[in-house]
């Protein structure tokens, strides 16, 4: 059952997302202001080039702090770095963190792996350019890519990463689990939406014995050595079962992970009602975990 607050602040009267749909959801996601990024002064903003990448990068006016690599959701296949407002600025102006957003390329055009090697080559790039060890985070498709990056960091003997903090994960192009058959309507992202989200990314390789864990996460047998991690995801979220799974592995490998699932909570329930009691609490849980992983 979706949290009351969320259910009067939220329409959920969007038709669910198709392969002929993705143009029409990129012409209509909101496009985010220079000031709104600023927040009155207290963020700059630079626009820069990642080795190919562009990327958003924005920091406390006036000074420098520890990095935040934040993927930005969008199903694989729409939104820009300057999407998810809620984290880009939020976190600065409440953190003192240096954010960079990647505009990483999107399916089904650039299948995968294109979308992972842009944020993991964004990684690379900041390693190289004196950001430190990041958090690497993300909502829902970022999520998703996050995960991805944390892997490929590992796998790879990569740049050394902080932690993790998945917010809604999109992490298992198998979509089997109990909550993934849960939600076929009445939410904001239902199982066919998301059946055409990793089709896009993968073509009939989804849901085969095939895909890469830097595709789909979920699909690694190995999550030993991995940084802390965080991840929350709603009740009423197609996700939510593939969360939970993803951080218990965690905890079985050994590692240490933070795991919250926000009641009455759909998917991207904290931007789509940010005045609701739970997106709240969701959000300053993450902050708090955030300002203590950074130290």
């Amino acid at each position: 059952m979706i949290d009351p607050e969320i259910a009067s602040a939220v329409d959920f009267s969007r038709p669910p997302l198709t392969l002929e749909g993705i143009p029409a959801r990129r012409a209509a996601n909101r496009i985010v202001t220079d000031a709104e990024l600023t927040r009155g002064g207290a963020v700059t903003f630079t626009e820069e080039d990642a080795d190919g990448v562009p990327v958003l990068v924005l920091r406390p006016t006036g000074s420098e702090g520890p990095s935040v690599l934040h993927v930005h959701g969008g199903g694989m296949v729409a939104g820009t770095r300057r999407s998810d407002l809620h984290v880009l600025a939020e976190w600065v102006s409440e953190l003192g963190v240096t954010l960079v957003s990647p505009e990483y390329r999107l399916a089904p055009e650039h299948p995968h792996p294109a979308p992972v090697r842009d944020c993991y080559r964004t990684l690379e790039w900041m390693d190289r350019n004196g950001f430190g060890s990041p958090v690497v985070a993300g909502t829902s498709a970022g999520g998703g890519l996050a995960a991805a990056v944390a892997l490929m960091a590992r796998d790879l003997g990569g740049p050394a990463i902080r932690g993790q903090l998945l917010m809604c994960p999109m992490l298992d192009d198998r979509c089997e689990t109990p909550s993934s058959h849960q939600f076929l309507d009445g939410t904001t992202w239902v199982r066919s939406s998301n059946l055409t989200g990793w089709t896009a990314l993968l073509g009939e390789a989804r849901g085969g014995p095939d895909v890469s864990p830097h595709a789909a996460p979920a699909r690694a047998t190995d999550l030993s050595g991995l940084p802390p991690t965080y991840v929350d995801v709603g009740s009423v979220d197609v996700f939510r079962d593939e969360a939970v799974g993803y951080a218990s592995r965690i905890w079985q490998a050994g590692g240490d992970a933070e795991l919250h699932v926000w009641p009455g909570g759909c998917h991207g329930f904290d931007q789509l009602a940010p005045d609701a009691l739970v997106s709240r609490r969701a959000r300053a849980t993450r902050i708090a975990w955030l300002r203590r992983v950074l130290g």
